[in-house]
């Protein structure tokens, strides 16, 4: 079977129960779950709401991180979906999984899955505040 079992950006909200779902193994003793939300408040100034902007090639990336946690770790599956367009405050923005024979190997796995996709995919976010400024995330 398939140890990737879920790799996409969408611009339709996402299932925390489908990553999970997407996850399930047997053979599995842990799982660690990242969820990722669009929250009030960055750098003590109120956001309204927030864009994420994707590179075309930023899927095929994304499977490249993965395929990198799954050599590296004892993955029995791994799932990530990124949202893209327009989001609201609470809205998922990520959700990541990562199932492993044991705890210690799920929550590694997993925090390095969120950190290398934060660090090397392609994906700018466009932050609205409600002070009527905004700003870029993840250009340069």
């Amino acid at each position: 079977m398939n140890v990737i079992r879920l790799v996409e950006l969408r611009d339709t909200p996402l299932s925390v129960d489908e990553v999970l779902a997407a996850v399930a193994d047997s053979g599995a003793g842990g799982t660690a779950m990242f969820i990722g939300t669009v929250r009030d408040e960055d750098h003590r100034r109120a956001v309204t709401g927030l864009g994420y902007s994707a590179h075309p090639q930023a899927t095929d990336q994304l499977r490249v991180v993965m395929e990198k946690i799954v050599a590296d770790h004892d993955v029995r599956a791994i799932a990530a979906v990124h949202r893209v367009g327009d989001l609201e405050v609470g809205d998922l923005a990520v959700v990541v999984a990562v199932a492993c024979p044991h705890r210690d190997q799920a929550f590694a796995a997993c925090r390095r899955l969120i950190d290398e996709l934060k660090a090397e995919v392609p994906i700018w976010k466009h932050q609205v505040f409600a002070d009527g400024g905004s700003e870029w995330v993840g250009i340069g």
